[in-house]
């Protein structure tokens, strides 16, 4: 018998005797990783395990079988893994996928009647309790099992048969109790009341959707001179340094051109001069829009130079993917139906108040003309530079763009460019920014930016490992934008830009910084998170070199990341005791217990903190005066802790965080 868990939908309060015959006995529950009932992929990457866990239970006390079904997408042949009992109806098991794309799998459970009996025959003749009748029920098992087989299996279940005829009891025990026989038995069994789960979605990616570290600059600000505009020819010198801080991805603003009416001048003014060179998010001129290079950044094969040269570097190019429009944007004069006008025959500007945009305006996704060109228009754009070998966007703002574009247009591109990663630059509320992950965001910038205080730090971490999120959200902690200055950093000097560098690298699997941060650019507009002098309105020439700069301990952040496999997710932090509020610890380390990571970081840029703390030794198996090894991850140091407690001394004069690798003696 043959059944298929029911859905909500299936429902009936006056059930037909008839429709409740055909009710599964087995009940499946509570199966992750599933996002709102598989109405949305849950995610994960290729070449890793994903662990599906559910509840499964039936009436009775009779042994059950439950396992994994999961095959791709476009395949027919499903592949099984057992899932392992883990008691009050758990049930855990593992698979691999091994590419990149879409799956689905399920769970399917049955009576197990000849474990079962195995059960109670161990049981009864332990207990000394006769058991004639079980071997004869025993063997009748075999028997039947050998009947309904074919070929080699049949034969050996018949030699099995014919094998435990000839025993004695206890003997017969024995045989039945072997792996071989209950091996031999699995193999034929007909899964008696088998009950099938819903399938549901995985959305398989590659390992940067999880784990990558992100260096954002404006190319046009790579020159020695204000007034001389950058271009993709000078970003290659900036390659070597940026693979040595042990970035692997370089994202640019958007690169194409800028128009001129009502083009912001410095500090977001509403007066440009002739050679400002105004907003990349204004996009769109009379040289083209969102399929077009600015041509002072160069031509098209200067960008393919550029995106060659940077994979010679382990660096991906990652695009801004911004749907606005300069009002120059051609698209104005060719689709004026993509946009809403007013009666005076004007087009309303951005805002997001109190910003306003006076040189950006919107398209209108629902107009009549807009459906479908300006969808297939905006899927083709995102094509168009995956050709040119970005498979990487950071989209601006895509929450307020209309969840059902994203849905399709994310799935569309993936589907022929299935190694294709967005990012989500969504600052919003928290069910629309899980919400862009269901649809098929990568990653997502966070919290983390105003995250500052132990309580506000260690909620929220904690929250991100914990379902919904988990299943659903990747992290990236970028620890500053061009559009968000944070306050900690304003007054909190080289101290507070490496706290937060600590904490990001170390927190997730993904992180960014704006470029500046290494230099510990900090100078604000009064009384804003803003930068003042904002690059996004003016050309801005940095010295790399300049003294405080934080370039090696970012570096060697970066190193401790790629060496350690614990680092690289969100996944499996935990928040461990370190008795001052002013200081954060915690630890990540992988399933099997390999690589084993603890974090302390002070949360205080200006004066020394002070802490006793537990090392987990719970968690490695071991007693609380047990002695571990502890090296320093940022330094080399090695030494013995001995027992659960110990003592820390931070200060941020010298270095305000420690990194610590633990290890059995």
């Amino acid at each position: 018998m043959t059944a298929e868990q029911p859905t909500d939908l299936d429902y009936n309060p006056h059930l037909p005797l008839s429709q409740a015959l055909l009710l599964p006995r087995i009940a499946i529950e509570d199966t992750m990783p599933v996002i709102d009932g598989g109405q949305f992929a849950a995610k994960a990457l290729a070449g890793q395990d994903v662990t599906v866990t559910s509840k499964v239970f039936a009436d009775g006390h009779d042994k059950l079988a439950v396992r994994i079904r999961w095959r791709a997408l476009e395949d027919e042949i499903w592949n099984s893994e057992v899932m392992t009992e883990l008691g009050n109806n758990g049930w855990r098991g593992q698979f691999t996928v091994p590419a990149v794309g879409r799956y689905v799998f399920c769970i399917e459970a049955w009576f197990d009647q000849f474990a079962s009996f195995r059960y109670e025959l161990e049981k009864k003749y332990a207990a000394g309790v006769p058991i004639s009748l079980e071997l004869q029920e025993g063997r009748n098992h075999v028997q039947h099992a050998a009947e309904r087989s074919d070929g080699e299996l049949s034969e050996q279940l018949a030699a099995l048969h014919h094998e435990l005829s000839g025993l004695l009891p206890e003997e017969q025990v024995a045989l039945f109790l072997t792996p071989r026989s209950a091996d031999l038995m699995s193999l034929a069994d007909h899964r008696p009341y088998l009950s099938i789960s819903p399938e549901y979605p995985l959305d398989v990616e590659r390992e940067r959707a999880e784990f990558a570290s992100w260096y954002e600059l404006f190319p046009r600000s790579i020159t020695d001179d204000p007034n001389r505009h950058g271009t993709f020819n000078d970003v290659h010198s900036r390659l070597p340094v940026i693979q040595d801080m042990g970035f692997d991805v370089l994202y640019f603003p958007p690169i194409h051109p800028i128009g001129r009416s009502f083009r912001k001048g410095p500090n977001n003014s509403l007066t440009a001069g002739p050679d400002d060179p105004g907003s990349p998010y204004a996009i769109g001129s009379e040289e083209g829009g969102h399929e077009a290079i600015h041509p002072q950044l160069g031509t098209r094969d200067d960008f393919r130079r550029l995106v060659a040269a940077a994979a010679d570097h382990g660096l991906e190019i990652a695009l801004d993917f911004a749907i606005q429009c300069s009002q120059d944007h051609p698209w104005l004069k060719q689709h004026p139906g993509w946009f809403s006008w007013r009666p005076d025959g004007t087009i309303k500007y951005a805002e997001n108040p109190p910003k306003k945009y006076q040189d950006i305006v919107n398209v209108d996704f629902y107009a009549a003309d807009a459906i479908p060109s300006l969808w297939l228009e905006l899927r083709d754009v995102v094509v168009g530079w995956v050709n040119e070998g970005v498979k990487i966007f950071r989209v601006d703002n895509p929450h307020t763009k209309p969840l059902p574009f994203w849905q399709w247009l994310i799935a569309d591109v993936r589907a022929q460019h299935p190694e294709v990663i967005f990012l989500a630059e969504a600052f919003t509320t928290p069910a629309m920014m899980a919400r862009l992950g269901k649809v098929g965001y990568s990653q997502s910038y966070t919290y983390f930016t105003w995250r500052n205080t132990k309580a506000e730090l260690a909620a929220y971490i904690t929250e991100l490992n914990e379902s919904p999120w988990r299943e659903c959200y990747r992290p990236n902690f970028f620890v500053n934008t061009p559009d968000i200055n944070p306050a900690f950093l304003h007054h909190s000097g080289r101290p507070g830009f490496l706290i937060r560098a600590a904490l990001a690298t170390m927190g997730s699997g993904l992180w960014g910084m704006y470029s500046g941060f290494e230099l510990c650019e900090s100078a604000p507009v009064p009384g804003k998170e803003e930068y003042l002098d904002s690059e996004k309105y003016e050309i801005r020439p940095r010295d790399f070199t300049a003294p405080g700069n934080i370039i090696a301990e970012i570096a060697q952040l970066n190193r401790i990341r790629r060496q350690n496999p614990a680092l690289h997710t969100h996944l499996g932090l935990k928040i461990y005791n370190a008795w001052n509020d002013n200081i954060l610890y915690f630890g990540k380390r992988t399933p099997d217990g390999s690589n084993f990571i603890l974090v302390a970081v002070s949360l205080d840029p200006h004066n020394p903190q002070e802490a006793n703390f537990e090392l987990p030794l719970w968690e490695m198996g071991l007693p609380d005066d047990a002695q571990t090894q502890g090296e320093d991850l940022m330094n080399g140091h090695r030494w013995t802790w001995y027992g659960k407690y110990q003592f820390m001394r931070i200060d941020p004069a010298y270095q305000p965080f420690g990194i610590w690798r633990i290890s059995v003696t």
